[in-house]
């Protein structure tokens, strides 16, 4: 038996919910790393780090497997939603590349990555997870519309 219009509405405005909390402990914690600069591997900075790195793959595989997939499955029917959706894929897509690899260079977290290219990692991944927010509001918007 499908899901109800409305359990399906439910679900979506749930998994929005998730998603927008995630998002918002990504960026704080984001702001707290970028602030506390001189960077070098001490434990603060080191535990910081880890915990982002966890908290970011955790949103980012929340709006793909969450959100778009949903999309890609074809389980999304309102035009409107699969327009906006196909216009700001590719870019998502491209923000996601910016965030696995974060990840991955800094999960080791080495004394010379952090000397020597964590803030300009930063300010990258920054902008990107600007961009993405931007984006997701967008698609969001027309979920909820």
């Amino acid at each position: 038996m499908s899901a109800t219009v409305n359990e399906r509405r439910h679900n979506t405005n749930r998994m929005i919910e998730e998603l927008l909390e995630e998002r918002r402990q990504v960026w704080s914690l984001y702001c707290t790393i970028a602030g506390m600069k001189p960077f070098s591997v001490d434990q603060p900075l080191r535990s910081k780090i880890q915990e982002f790195c966890q908290l970011l793959i955790d949103y980012i595989s929340l709006g793909h497997f969450g959100i778009y997939q949903r999309i890609i499955d074809g389980t999304e029917r309102r035009r409107k939603v699969l327009e906006v959706a196909e216009n700001i894929y590719p870019r998502i897509a491209e923000t996601t590349d910016v965030a696995v690899d974060f990840n991955d260079k800094y999960e080791a977290l080495t004394e010379d990555a952090v000397e020597a290219h964590l803030k300009d990692d930063l300010s990258k991944l920054g902008e990107e997870l600007a961009m993405r927010i931007e984006l997701e509001d967008q698609l969001i918007s027309s979920m909820i519309a």
